[in-house]
C-alpha cells in the first residue's frame, strides 16, 4: 500500500467498505483512484485479528447479508470471487433463546418457517408467510426507495410508476405502511411472545429499537433477506473483503495508503482540488469522497456549509459492546437445536428489548441486555482450530456515557466515560447469563476479549462514542433527510466534493450502498 505516483482522478478519504466499493468501481471504469486511511490498517468496521495462535476473529462487522444481496455485490462480486473472497453461511440465520431456555429458529426455508411459527401459536406462521408475501410484492419499490438515489430519474420514474399502478391513495397507504413500528407489526401478526421475541431484536441491527417508526419495515427487509442469502461470513475473516477490494483497486493502477491522515481538503474558488495529509504533503485531485462523520467533514476538513451550520443538531445512536471468546470443545448450548445458528438472539422478547434500549438510551448499563451471539465457528470452521470454537456477541443497547446502571450493581464513573475496569465488569454481566444457557461455560474458556463503546471509537474514529450506524438513525435523520434535512445525494455545497459512508444515505451496514451511489453518479 503506496502513496499515488500520478496525480489521481479521485481522491477518496477513509477506507471502509463505501470508500472501497467507490474506489473498485471507479478504478474498473477507467478512473486513477487513490484512497488514504488515517489507520495503520484499512477496512474501517472490516477488521480480522487474532483471538490466539490459529484463532481469526472480526473485533467490528462480520455479517454480510447487505453485501450478498445488495448492487455493489452485483458489480463487484465476481471481481471479489477472482481475488479470492468467498462468502459461507449454515442454512439457520438466526434465532432466539428466552431466559427459562425456550427457543426459536429461523431457516433458509419459507415452509420450515411457517411451521415453526404455526408450532409456536396456531396461524402465527401463515401470518409469517402473509406478511412475508406482502413485503414481496413491495419489493421493487421498497428497495427502490430504501437503496436508491432518491433526488434521480429512476426514483422518480418509479413512483410514477407505482402511482399509476396503485393510484395515489393506494402509493400514499403503502407509504403509511411501511413506517409501522416493529412492535405495532409484532404484536398486530403474532400470537406467541416466542414468534414475536424471534424479530424483536433485529430492529437494533438497523439503530432502531422497537417503537421507532419503520422499525418493523426494517424486520420484514432483514427476513426476507435473511430466507434468501442466510447471515453471510467471509471465509477466513472480514480482512478477506478489504483485500479482495483493495486488489481490485490496484489492479486497475489505483492505490490504497494507510498511516496517512488526511488533515484538510484543498479548496480553491469554491472548488475541492485535492487533500492535504498530516505529513504536509498535498496530492492534487479532479474530486474528492470523504467517508466520515458529518463533524469530521465539516468540523475538520472543510468549512460548515449553511444548510448544516449547527452540527449541535446532528445526533448519533447508542454504543454498541462486543464480547469474542476462545473455547475448547463445542458450545454446549442447554437448548437443543442451536449449534448451527449464527445469529442468536438471548433476551426476555420484545418489552425486554425495549426496556433494555429504553435504559441505554438515558445512559444506564441494561439490567438484562440483548445479546446478539454469533457462531462464525459454524459457518467458518477455519475461524478456530479443530476442537475449538470461537463466539462473536455484539450487544447493541450499550450507552456512550455511562450514568449509572439499571440493576443497582455497577458504579458509573464520575466523567461516564468507559474504562477498562467497567468493561470487564459488565462483560461478568453478561457471561453469566451465557453460564445460564450454555453447560460447562465458564471452565471451556480459552480467552475472553471485551470491547466496550470507547474502544470500537478508538477502532475508527467514524464510530463516534461506540454508535456503529454513523448517526441515529430514525426517520427525521435518514432517506433523503440523512444527515440533514437540506441534504441531496452526496452533495456537500462544495463542488467536486462527496460525501459518503454511514452517516450519508442509504445509510449504515455492509451494503457498499454510498460508495456504489457515489460511483455510479461519478460515472462508473
Amino acid at each position: 500500500m503506496t502513496a499515488p505516483k500520478t496525480t489521481p482522478d479521485i481522491a477518496i478519504i477513509g477506507s471502509g467498505i463505501n470508500a472501497l466499493t467507490a474506489g473498485a468501481m471507479l478504478a474498473k471504469s477507467g478512473k486513477n483512484v487513490a484512497i488514504f486511511e488515517r489507520e495503520d490498517v484499512a477496512g474501517g468496521c472490516m477488521r480480522s485479528e487474532t483471538l490466539a495462535e490459529g484463532v481469526t476473529y472480526d473485533p467490528l462487522a462480520t455479517t454480510f447479508v447487505l453485501w450478498v444481496t445488495g448492487a455493489a455485490h452485483g458489480v463487484l462480486g465476481e471481481d471479489l470471487a477472482r481475488h479470492g473472497v468467498e462468502f459461507c453461511a449454515t442454512d439457520t440465520p438466526t434465532g432466539v433463546l428466552l431466559p427459562d431456555g425456550r427457543a426459536l429458529t429461523y431457516k433458509m426455508d419459507r415452509a420450515t418457517n411457517v411451521a415453526a411459527f404455526n408450532a409456536s401459536h396456531p396461524g402465527d406462521g401463515d401470518q409469517l408467510a402473509a406478511d412475508l408475501d406482502a413485503f414481496a410484492a413491495d419489493a421493487e419499490l421498497l428497495f427502490g426507495l430504501m437503496g436508491g438515489d432518491p433526488w434521480s430519474k429512476s426514483t422518480a420514474k418509479l413512483l410514477a410508476k407505482e402511482a399509476w399502478k396503485r393510484k395515489p391513495h393506494g402509493l400514499a397507504a403503502t407509504m403509511g405502511g411501511a413506517l409501522q413500528p416493529m412492535r405495532g407489526w409484532l404484536e398486530t401478526s403474532f400470537a406467541s411472545d416466542l414468534n414475536r421475541a424471534l424479530w424483536a431484536p433485529w430492529c437494533l441491527h438497523a439503530g432502531l429499537g422497537p417503537e421507532a417508526s419503520f422499525s418493523g419495515q426494517m424486520g420484514q427487509v432483514i427476513g426476507f433477506a435473511l430466507e434468501l442469502a442466510g447471515a453471510p461470513l467471509v471465509k477466513g475473516g472480514a480482512a478477506n473483503m478489504v483485500r479482495g477490494l483493495i486488489a481490485i483497486i490496484e489492479e486497475h493502477g489505483g492505490t490504497v495508503t494507510t498511516g496517512a491522515e488526511v488533515a484538510e481538503i484543498v479548496i480553491s474558488n469554491g472548488t475541492a482540488t485535492g487533500v492535504k495529509l498530516a505529513s504536509g504533503e498535498v496530492v492534487k485531485a479532479g474530486k474528492v469522497l470523504a467517508s466520515t462523520t458529518p463533524n469530521q467533514l465539516y468540523e475538520k476538513l472543510v468549512p460548515v456549509p449553511e444548510r448544516c451550520n449547527d452540527l449541535r443538531k446532528y445526533r448519533y445512536g447508542k454504543g454498541d459492546f462486543q464480547l469474542h471468546y476462545l473455547l475448547n470443545g463445542p458450545v454446549k448450548w442447554k437448548t437443543e437445536g442451536l449449534e448451527r445458528v449464527q445469529l442468536l438472539h438471548i433476551t426476555p422478547g420484545l418489552d425486554g428489548v425495549s426496556k433494555a434500549g429504553n435504559e441505554a438510551e438515558r445512559g444506564m448499563l441494561p439490567e438484562v441486555p440483548t445479546i446478539c451471539v454469533g457462531q462464525p465457528s459454524a459457518a467458518d470452521p477455519t475461524r478456530a482450530p479443530e476442537g475449538q470454537s470461537v463466539l462473536w456477541l455484539q450487544l447493541p443497547e450499550a450507552p456512550r456515557i455511562v450514568k449509572g446502571d439499571a440493576k443497582g450493581e455497577i458504579d458509573a464513573p464520575a466523567d461516564g466515560q468507559w474504562t477498562e475496569a467497567l468493561r470487564e465488569t459488565y462483560a461478568d454481566r453478561i457471561e453469566a447469563i451465557l453460564a445460564n444457557h450454555i453447560g460447562g461455560f465458564r471452565d471451556q474458556i480459552v480467552t475472553r476479549r471485551a470491547v466496550s463503546p470507547a474502544d470500537l471509537e478508538g477502532y475508527n474514529m467514524n464510530l463516534v462514542g461506540g454508535d456503529p450506524y454513523g448517526g441515529a438513525c430514525n426517520l427525521e435523520q435518514f432517506f433523503l433527510w440523512r444527515p440533514f434535512a437540506g441534504s441531496k445525494r452526496h452533495d456537500t455545497g462544495v463542488k467536486n466534493l462527496y460525501h459518503i459512508g454511514a452517516s450519508t444515505h442509504p445509510g449504515p451496514g455492509l451494503s457498499g450502498g454510498s460508495g456504489f451511489l457515489t460511483a455510479k453518479e461519478l460515472g462508473a
